[in-house]
């Protein structure tokens, strides 16, 4: 891919940016006074873990160069995912450099608690933004040196561990209700209006809000205030803030020291109608959902409002007598209409039975939208029997088809299912982490339940459910580990170890699922130390010698995972696993000499010590047959081996 397919026109823009807010830095050290003092270490880090991008932004502009003034290629398919990441990228950028404006300003004995924590939150959703925008960098497009990988690698982690610390922080500051005076006071302090709609509307004036509210390693959304609506006639602003950085338009201003902003503005000249819009976001809703008081919402804004533990309907502030969301179809219909008239490019999501993916292309779906959606209402029943019964129907309707996969998640019955995982209900809770393995199958949805917080109650039905329970548990953590980013929040959610009880002392297909779900995690370098320390070596030892020889396939595999881990070869070495895999070099299937031969070159390497044990214990006349008469990769690790072997004898 081109370096201008990446970041279309975009490149400079973001080298702007970055320089701009690499400026701050001396603003920031030279601030005196009380001004700013509270968050100058987190305004410091912010800018220094920007900065770190500069190198990577310079190549992909050196590459976009070279290709303008060589011969051209033709467009890559993904050209316009690329051009979104980096549109992203640049509002990220411009949430990040309005919020280190307001936060070097903050004076703390000026201003309340409830307004210090309004910029905590802003500083976890800005440096989640950025993790989540840096994670989804297509490295293998682009020719980008391995120390610029190393560089962004840096400042993914670190982002990755200040969005864990802000969450901390939130917990424990104390929580405000709703007041005009501790409104107008955040109004103060953040200084600034932002015009959210078009040029030719009108808006109250209002906080610059974040895309998405992160959640904690506990699945719980950090906020915990109520927030008002962006549409309400009246001058009210939100005591906490959680908008979205795709909703921060270019010509939005900062009535500050700082500078206008460069435009970006795709819809040029057209007045949105403002029932089309999010109360929360003020954005374009994809999928509209009314609540109990009859207001409409994003689903994803007002769910994530509804896991914050507030019960009350933010345009109105009245009580949510239930909280079942209803697909408003009619307004989607209106909303799709409205889009192809105006040229403009369509939410994604389901509409009159046919799905937008995100490639533009369309799926039929087919199902009985409306039975599904009376039984993910049930699922909110206050009767056991009657959630009981829902959820068995919704998991045996998942099995069935994608379609009702699909249709199943665009009701809403997710997060609905992931509350039901912490049910008293035996039946109940067996039933819904089965449906949610079953929804999982189902690409898109995996970002549905990892947004919902299933993890750690996936994890807590893993170490304490049914043995069926158990083993849907760790199924659905291996289908949820096949996306890359999830290896590592799922690794940290302390899943592993409850793995490897299982893989010792689960059921025969549990100890299946289970090794299942361990190889893929352990594929990411930070997990297999966690699963040495869990005591996996152990486990996998046990299934080696197992009279019954029917894991033997399973837990080589992983072995070979994790023999490259300096840990795990001392583990292996201390728990005298080499005579056993010796005499699968001589006995075993196949695949298992291959495997073998594979751990046992790893723990070579390098290692003169095990060499010389491998030659005492007799290796040398079945790694010469295997090196003969084996499958490829066993004849390349066997004759590798072997030489070292020789090597070693030479001394």
């Amino acid at each position: 891919m081109a370096g201008e397919e990446l970041a279309g026109d975009h490149t400079p823009e973001l080298l702007c940016l970055v320089h701009d807010i690499a400026g701050m830095c001396s603003a920031l050290s030279s601030s005196a006074g009380s001004a700013g003092a509270m968050f100058r270490k987190d305004c410091t880090d912010l800018v220094r873990r920007i900065s770190l991008l500069t190198h990577l932004f310079e190549e992909i502009k050196e590459l976009s160069n070279n290709v303008v003034g060589g011969s051209s290629s033709s467009p890559s398919p993904s050209s316009s995912a690329s051009s979104k990441w980096s549109s992203d990228l640049v509002l990220a950028l411009h949430s990040a450099r309005r919020l280190l404006s307001v936060a070097r300003n903050f004076r703390s004995n000026c201003s309340s608690d409830g307004a210090a924590k309004t910029i905590v939150f802003q500083f976890q959703c800005v440096t989640w933004k950025l993790e989540k925008l840096l994670s989804n960098l297509p490295y293998d497009d682009l020719d980008i040196s391995e120390e610029v990988k190393e560089q962004v690698d840096l400042v993914r982690t670190q982002l990755r561990r200040a969005t864990d610390k802000y969450g901390f922080m939130i917990s424990k500051m104390p929580s405000h209700e709703l007041s005009q005076p501790l409104a107008e006071e955040i109004s103060q302090v953040l200084g600034k209006s932002v015009s959210r709609l078009h040029k030719q509307q009108s808006c109250p004036e209002n906080l610059s809000e974040l895309d998405s509210i992160p959640i904690n390693d506990e699945g719980k959304c950090c906020s915990t205030n109520p927030a008002r609506s962006r549409l309400e006639r009246t001058r009210s602003i939100p005591t906490e803030v959680e908008v979205s950085l795709n909703a921060i338009e270019p010509e939005s201003q900062e009535i500050s020291e700082t500078k206008s902003l460069p435009e970006v503005k795709k819809t040029e000249g057209i007045v949105i109608p403002e029932d089309f819009l999010c109360p929360i976001s003020l954005e374009l809703m994809r999928d509209p959902v009314i609540v109990a008081t009859g207001q409409t919402y994003e689903r994803s804004y007002i769910q994530r409002w509804i896991d914050c533990g507030n019960t009350t309907c933010p345009k109105t502030q009245q009580k949510l007598q239930h909280l079942t969301l209803t697909p408003n179809y009619v307004l989607r219909s209106l909303i799709s209409q409205w889009c192809i008239e105006h040229n403009i490019e369509q939410p994604t999501g389901l509409t009159n039975g046919k799905l937008k993916k995100s490639d533009g292309s369309f799926r039929d779906v087919t199902g009985d939208i409306a039975a599904i959606e009376a039984l993910v209402w049930k699922l909110s029943s206050r009767s056991v029997e009657e959630r009981r019964s829902a959820v068995t129907e919704i998991r045996l309707l998942s099995k069935r088809s994608t379609d009702n996969r699909i249709l199943i998640a665009e009701a809403g019955a997710i997060p609905v299912l992931v509350n039901l995982l912490t049910s008293e209900d035996v039946l109940t809770q067996d039933n819904a982490v089965t449906s949610i393995l079953n929804l999982s199958i189902y690409e898109n949805n995996k970002g549905l339940i990892m947004l919902a917080g299933a993890i750690p109650s996936i994890v807590q039905v893993l170490r304490a459910g049914t043995m069926e329970a158990r083993e849907n548990a760790a199924a659905t953590l291996f289908s949820l580990s096949l996306a890359d980013e999830n290896k590592i929040i799922i690794g940290a959610s302390g899943a592993i170890p409850a793995l490897v009880e299982l893989l010792q002392n689960g059921s025969p297909r549990g100890k299946k699922d289970a090794a299942t779900a361990l190889f893929n995690l352990c594929i990411y370098q930070g997990n297999k130390g966690r699963a040495i320390r869990a005591g996996i070596i152990t486990a996998l030892l046990k299934m080696l010698t197992d009279s019954s020889k029917s894991m033997v396939d399973e837990a080589l595999t992983i072995m070979s995972v994790l023999a490259s881990h300096q840990e795990a070869k001392v583990a292996i070495v201390k728990a005298s696993t080499i005579p056993v895999l010796i005499d699968l070099l001589r006995t075993g299937l196949p695949r298992n000499k291959e495997n073998a031969a594979a751990i046992l070159l790893a723990l070579c390497k390098r290692d003169a010590d095990n060499l010389a044990c491998i030659s005492r214990l007799g290796a040398l006349i079945p790694l010469s047959e295997l090196a003969r008469n084996g499958t490829e990769r066993a004849k390349r690790k066997a004759t590798s081996l072997l030489e070292h072997i020789h090597k070693l004898q030479q001394l």
